[in-house]
């Protein structure tokens, strides 16, 4: 099953400055951290095509490329889980966005307020007092 989106998703919608800096992978995709606003608090990993970030620029939701589904979703949209776009960057690559959201409820599919809270994985001795850094 091919994880790609649709051919001609739309990069020619997409602001030619801005795709343009983008360094997508095979699949034409760039993967999304996701970060609660005022807090700085990292709620989940997605994935965006050009059409996924033009669609999250122009209407402050957020909207991904689901991979599994083949399909992009805005989040929320039947949760009610929403997420609403207050920034958005590119790292230095151009491989990777930084978007910065309102999160309204849940961030996880699994009803988890972050994907990231099943607990931290045990840092060797040489690693540890790191994470504070």
């Amino acid at each position: 099953m091919s994880t790609t989106p649709p051919a001609g998703a739309a990069e020619q919608r997409l602001a030619p400055e801005i795709a343009a800096r983008l360094t997508r992978n095979p699949d034409g995709l760039l993967p999304a951290v996701v970060q609660q606003y005022d807090t700085g608090e990292v709620l989940m990993l997605a994935w965006m095509d050009d059409e996924a970030l033009r669609r999250t620029l122009q209407t402050g939701s957020a909207t991904y490329w689901s991979r599994s589904r083949r399909e992009y979703w805005v989040k929320g949209a039947t949760s009610g889980n929403v997420q609403r776009v207050v920034g958005a960057a590119l790292d230095c690559d151009g491989d990777t966005l930084l978007i910065r959201v309102d999160q309204t409820g849940a961030a996880c599919h699994t009803g988890a307020r972050t994907c990231f809270d099943e607990g931290a994985l045990p840092l060797g001795a040489g690693a540890r007092g790191r994470e504070a850094r």
